[in-house]
């Protein structure tokens, strides 16, 4: 699964560090995230979608195998 993540963080000029604090997660759980090593639960996708003022679908694109 990929994810826009870096990009809408960069445009809203937030910080992972920040990011990771308000998610209740750590900044590398972030940082995998945005590479692509880690999927979220589906909780923690809608979080960080809630947190964007989007849909998971917006932030996390999936793609079939």
């Amino acid at each position: 699964m990929k994810n826009r993540i870096e990009e809408i963080r960069n445009e809203k000029g937030i910080r992972q560090e920040d990011l990771a604090r308000l998610m209740g997660v750590s900044r590398q759980t972030i940082s995998s995230l945005e590479n692509g090593r880690y999927n979220p639960s589906i909780l923690l996708a809608h979080k960080i979608a809630q947190y964007f003022g989007m849909t998971i679908e917006e932030v996390f694109i999936f793609e079939e195998e």
